[in-house]
Order: C-alpha cells, then sequence, then structure tokens
C-alpha cells in the first residue's frame, strides 16, 4: 500500500484580514516559525513513507509477512493454495530447480538436508544448516510447508526429515502437503516455472534438542526404563537379514521392537491418512504403558522421520525422538547388536536372494 502523501495549505484568512494583501499580489504570507517546522517535518515523513514503500517493493514476494499460523502439521493441497501468499513453499524434489512448482515454491532437494553419501543420515554442521535456512529465507516464525513427491510411502520420509530437522533448528510453524505434488497435481491446482525471488535471513538457531536422540542418548536408553528403542524399517531389516549399504553390519539396536513405517499408509499412495485413522494403527505400536520416551530409528533417519512424525506431531505423543545416523552410524561406531546373523546364515540368504532373482 502506497503511504498517503499530506500537503501544506495556507492557513485561511478570515474576511476581514482579505483586504491587508492586494488582489494582484499571488505571494503567501511568509508562514509562522512553527509552521515551518511542522511542514519540514511533514515532508521528511512522506520522504522516509515513500524509501520503506520502495524497499519493500522491491523484496518481490519474499517481503511479505509470512505469520499466518498454519492449521497443522499435514494440509491439504486446498489448504495450501489458500495460503500461498502467507507461507514459504520448500520444495524438496531433486529436480526442484527445473520442474514446474507450486507458485511461490523455493527449490531445497533433499540432498541439501543429508549428509554424505557413506553416511547420509548424518547431520550437517550448524553452521552448514544455518547457512541454508537464511539462503532460504527463513526464520524463526516463518510459516514453512515442505513439499516432496509424494509418489509412494517411502517417498513421505524426505518431507518428515526436513520437517524434523527444522523443528530441531527452531522453527514451529511448519506442515507436510499431504501427498506432496502428486496429491497437486491430481487437484488441478496451478503450476509455475518462474523462479521465487529470496531475500536472505538472518536465522540464528534455537536448537530443540528434545527431539534429537544422538549415539550417546541410544547408549543410555539401553539402560533407561521406560525408553523405547523404535525400528522403523522393514521386518527383513530388523531380523538382520538385509543391510543398508553404508552400515557395516546387519542387525537392530539392543533390546528394540519393530513397526514398519509402511503401515501408516494403508491404502499405499504417499498420503497419510486421517488422524483418526492413523490413531486406530498406533494401537499396534507396541509401546508399553510404562513408556516415558520413544526413539525412531531405522537404516538413516528417513523412514524412520515417518514413525516420529505421526507419534510426535499428527498423534501429538511426548517424547518422541529421532535418532539421525541410526543404524548406518551405530553399526560403524561398533555398537553392540542384535539379530546380527553369522557368516552362514549371511550366506545362506544371499544365495536365496540369488536363486529368488533367476
Amino acid at each position: 500500500m502506497k503511504p498517503d502523501h499530506p500537503s501544506a495549505h495556507p492557513a485561511a484568512r478570515s474576511a476581514g484580514g482579505a483586504g491587508r494583501f492586494p488582489l494582484h499580489d499571488t505571494a503567501a504570507p511568509t508562514p509562522a516559525p512553527h509552521r515551518r517546522g511542522l511542514w519540514r517535518r511533514l515532508q521528511r515523513g512522506c520522504v522516509l513513507c515513500w524509501l520503506l514503500a520502495a524497499w519493500a517493493l522491491q523484496q518481490g514476494v519474499s517481503a511479505a509477512p509470512l505469520h499466518t499460523p498454519l492449521p497443522g502439521p499435514l494440509i491439504t493441497p486446498a489448504m495450501l493454495a489458500a495460503r500461498l501468499d502467507a507461507v514459504r513453499v520448500l520444495d524438496i524434489r531433486d529436480d526442484a530447480s527445473d520442474a514446474a512448482h507450486i507458485p511461490g515454491a523455493v527449490p531445497a532437494p533433499y540432498a541439501w538436508w543429508r549428509g554424505p553419501a557413506d553416511d547420509p543420515g548424518a547431520l550437517l554442521t550448524l553452521a552448514q544448516f544455518t547457512a541454508l535456512l537464511r539462503r532460504l529465507g527463513l526464520t524463526a516464525h516463518t510459516p514453512v510447508v515442505v513439499v516432496a513427491a509424494g509418489g509412494d510411502p517411502s517417498d513421505f520420509g524426505a518431507p518428515a526429515r526436513v520437517y524434523w530437522t527444522l523443528k530441531w533448528l527452531g522453527l514451529r510453524q511448519l506442515a507436510i502437503l499431504n501427498g506432496g505434488m502428486a496429491a497437486w497435481h491430481a487437484a488441478g491446482l496451478p503450476l509455475t516455472r518462474q523462479p521465487t525471488a529470496v531475500t536472505p535471513s538472518r536465522f540464528t538457531p534455537q536448537l530443540d534438542d528434545a527431539i534429537l536422540a544422538t549415539r550417546e542418548n541410544v547408549q543410555a536408553a539401553l539402560h533407561t526404563p521406560g525408553t523405547v528403542l523404535l525400528d522403523a524399517r522393514p521386518k527383513a531389516f530388523y531380523l538382520g537379514r538385509e543391510k543398508a549399504a553404508a552400515a557395516t553390519r546387519p542387525g537392530t539396536l539392543p533390546g528394540a521392537v519393530d513397526f514398519d513405517n509402511l503401515r501408516w499408509f494403508p491404502r499405499g499412495g504417499g498420503a497419510l491418512p486421517d488422524p483418526a485413522v492413523l490413531q486406530g494403527i498406533a494401537r499396534d505400536v507396541p509401546l508399553p504403558a510404562t513408556t516415558t520416551r520413544v526413539v525412531s530409528f531405522c537404516n538413516t533417519g528417513h523412514w524412520a522421520a515417518t514413525n516420529w512424525f505421526v507419534l510426535s506431531e499428527v498423534l501429538h505423543r511426548r517424547g518422541v525422538a529421532l535418532y539421525p545416523g541410526s543404524m548406518v552410524d551405530w553399526s560403524r561406531a561398533g555398537a553392540p547388536m542384535a539379530h546380527v546373523p553369522s557368516r552362514l546364515q549371511q550366506l545362506w540368504w544371499q544365495l536365496e536372494q540369488a536363486w529368488q532373482a533367476l
């Protein structure tokens, strides 16, 4: 909105004073000193308003106030479409920089949030995360909606992991577009290839370590009553019949229980069902009544992020944390493990897999 432009007008003369000036003299009387000061202050204020307005216009979309509360941790395409002016959309697809995207979305590929190839679950340094969030124009108060491809249940781990990372770094207004770009396409909503201008922020992390489980935390949890180590991987990984390429050994954490993250998606696809359905599924999560803390893990903190997101954010269970490095980090540290098969068992299973592949 453009500022008002106040203008000064000569004080109206009374009828009795009009004859003091000749009719042919068009010069206005010299203002009184206090009026001259008022006029100068008005001029300065007007110039300042113009400068502020010009600065705001130069910032484009990124200067819009992004403080509208989000309706919850999961939003539909229609909900997002109604809020595009007031949220920052992070498109975390691998090809986000080149593909058609949601209007106003900023590319932030999932790889930017992950560790190196030999330890992808590892957290970046705090300096790296800070630089990334500043580059994306985020602040602690920015409402952020994370958007992935949304093609299948496994893909949901990507926005869940980014959501967790943002929350750990101190953001509080967060949501995931349920079903991702697949749901946006299905809803027939508009796309663009127009890049979004972003003004870098001065973000400073305020870490929420309550939702982070480090290797040291997990080691302590092995001897802490009330802590449940929840394996989000498919059963074959839990039983040690399969392992991640970057892990040194198959198996799971000592005393862990398993709950495959795919169980949250009874209809398949990349969208979670309604919270009431999720609440029903959660009854099968093996958590004793004495549970005070849940540590979700998998191979590299991807599938585990889905278990964390559903339990913590959608179902509002307290005391749920994510072990980002998960079994790759744990096995590479030479820490004790359960369900580690013998070499003979591993060889036999490899032969079985080779036979089935024929």
